[in-house]
């Protein structure tokens, strides 16, 4: 009997969300097209980053090289983005990695990455909103900042910060009533703001062009020595390294691309849109591809125009591109800077703030979530209640929390999301037709008539005998999904905990590393060999399984570098999530409700459906 209870509970948590042809319904209004799908991820990726990164990157990790920073960095998010492209092609409702994630490897799995991708969004949001306040207090002068510093100033160090913010308070109410109307009118202010902030990164990349000299992409000793005897105060004069293009080596090129792969961050708010998208199979993938190529055609040419301007080792970190213009002769273009600077954080404010009802919404209404934060305005057709709840919790944070501390537990939810879509792409390609998950009994009726060719030999690992994928191939692929998934984070592990040990060539660590790499190389070929889906898509990530492999391990290497207080903070908002999915949400699930109902005789689930009419 306890044993019965047991495999009921974790029947509970690993039970799958069935996907219905009626899901292309929608109680949300599909207003958004392709372009505004394009300007929303060009704006949430493309935020103020822009305007400091590269000076940033290029002054002590790459010099001129930042340029392949960047091309890496692109190449590696570009990784997640096909997989959140087929994904878009294939399941056309709003919820992103966390749907995903419940249509292929359970609820537990898609709660966790619900509730980080809630955490991640409210930190993205208050975070920007501070900067957004910080850069138009810097603009008049630090007024603002020195007048509540002096009167209201708050003495909590790493919890709270210096002062209440009231700007940044205001600022995400205000955009808060801006979503609440609709979906459409939050897509013409994203796009306002984008087409400004794409015009001025090109005056600035032109321009860099035009005032910019090529040998400040060769410079050496003497040039250094030049702008030593030169400078007054030296304390602000960056390391040359080797000079040239690569001063800092190969190991400077990958120390920066860590750095530039979080500045590509933010394309996946369009995987959120499934439900207001006209057409979301062909608009989701087009608008991620888009959008990321973009966003490296900026990165690539404010980069490049930046250090044409200037000598890398003389940037500024904190503002590069003024002081850029200001050494070429061009101070007053820094006003034009700060006009984009101002664009780029709004449309980054926004990016972060417009999925953020959404997934609350989709996880509300499977019940994992409190029902009322799935209510839906009759009017605009917007989530109200979730939009209104997800602002006034994200202003609060801004108004009040030292968010410093808090920036690295965004990143662990982006990147566990990321992750698991890959991991979500590589099993659910390699299924059995286009059905997402049947009722128990008809797999065990399915099981039980199984003929005997479908029993697991050396022979169904490496050389099935089925063209296409049958049950038996399915399950082989989802245990070595699992095992792979193990496996890579062992060796990210050690590749980011014990690198010195590593380097030094110590017998122990390279042996137990080299016996990683060929489990996961084997494991990886038995994918290889099994039959894939030939279901017709609008998109598809090419070359599986390694193209979802290479964008796990990336994302897991990531997390793997965070401290040991991040995960500590990240432990802590688990439990919170934890307490509330065991003392809720497993009971309210929409998927424990259909448990109770009677089931259909025929009752398939299928994730393709056909919007072209729409």
């Amino acid at each position: 009997m306890p044993m019965q209870k047991l495999r009921r509970f974790a029947h509970k948590l690993a039970r799958r969300r069935t996907l219905e042809p009626g899901m292309a319904e929608t109680r949300l209004a599909r207003c958004l097209s392709t372009v505004d799908l394009v300007a929303l991820g060009v704006g949430s990726t493309l935020g103020a980053g822009v305007y400091v990164l590269a000076g940033e990157v290029a002054k002590d990790k790459a010099g001129p090289s930042i340029v392949i920073c960047f091309l890496v960095a692109a190449l590696s998010s570009v990784l997640a983005g096909l997989c959140y492209a087929e994904f878009g092609a294939r399941v056309p409702r709003s919820g992103s990695a966390y749907l995903y994630s419940y249509v292929t490897v359970g609820e537990l799995w898609a709660f966790t990455t619900g509730w980080n991708l809630i955490l991640s969004y409210v930190i993205g949001t208050a975070s920007v909103a501070r900067a957004w306040s910080s850069a138009f207090d810097n603009l008049i002068g630090n007024h603002i900042s020195q007048t509540l510093q002096g009167s209201i100033s708050l003495h909590v160090p790493h919890v709270l910060a210096e002062y209440p913010d009231f700007f940044a308070l205001g600022l995400v109410l205000l955009l808060t009533g801006l979503l609440a109307l609709g979906a459409s009118e939050s897509a013409l202010v994203t796009k306002v703001f984008t087409v400004v902030n794409l015009l001025v990164l090109g005056f600035v990349i032109i321009s860099g062009f035009i005032k910019g000299d090529v040998h400040n992409w060769r410079l050496m000793e003497e040039d250094y020595k030049l702008a030593v005897d030169g400078l007054n105060d030296t304390h602000s004069l960056g390391s040359l390294g080797s000079g040239g293009f690569m001063p800092f080596g190969v190991e400077g090129i990958l120390r920066g691309a860590a750095t530039c792969f979080y500045a590509f961050v933010g394309f996946d708010c369009i995987a959120t849109t499934g439900e207001e998208a006209q057409n979301p199979q062909r608009s989701i993938p087009l608008g991620i591809v888009i959008s990321l190529f973009v966003c490296f055609l900026a990165y690539f040419g404010v980069s490049s125009a930046l250090t044409l301007m200037m000598p890398y080792y003389q940037l500024h970190p904190e503002s590069p591109l003024p002081e850029a213009f200001l050494h070429v002769g061009w101070a007053p273009a820094r006003y034009v800077v700060a006009i984009g600077s101002l664009c780029a954080l709004s449309t980054s404010l926004l990016g972060s703030m417009f999925p953020m009802p959404r997934v609350i919404y989709a996880m509300a209404e499977d019940g994992l979530l409190f029902r009322f934060l799935a209510r839906i305005h009759s009017g605009t057709r917007t989530p109200i209640v979730a939009t209104v709840v997800s602002g006034i919790i994200a202003a609060f944070m801004a108004f009040l929390f030292e968010l410093a501390d808090l920036v690295d537990l965004m990143s662990i939810g982006t990147l566990l999301a990321y992750s698991l879509v890959s991991i979500c792409v590589l099993i659910l390609r390699y299924q059995p037709g286009q059905e997402m998950r049947m009722e128990e009994d008809e797999l065990e009726l399915q099981e039980e008539t199984m003929p005997e060719t479908e029993n697991l030999t050396l022979q169904a690992l490496f050389c099935p005998s089925n063209s296409s994928p049958t049950p038996l191939s399915g399950q082989v692929v989802n245990v070595c999904s699992s095992m792979l998934a193990l496996l890579l984070s062992v060796l990210c592990l050690v590749l980011a905990q014990w690198s010195v040990p590593l380097l030094s060539g110590d017998p122990v660590w390279i042996a137990a590393v080299v016996l990683l790499l060929m489990l996961i190389t084997g494991i990886t070929g038995v994918i290889w060999r099994q039959p894939q889906s030939s279901a017709p898509l609008h998109f598809k990530v090419p070359a599986l399984p390694l193209l979802p492999l290479l964008s796990i391990f990336v994302n897991i290497y990531l997390m793997m570098q965070m401290t040991a207080g991040t995960w500590a903070r990240f432990g802590v908002w688990m439990v919170i999530g934890f307490a509330i999915y065991f003392g809720y949400g497993i009971q309210h699930s929409l998927e424990e409700v259909k448990n109770d109902e009677p089931p259909l005789k025929t009752r398939t689930r299928t994730v393709d459906f056909d919007l072209s009419s729409t």
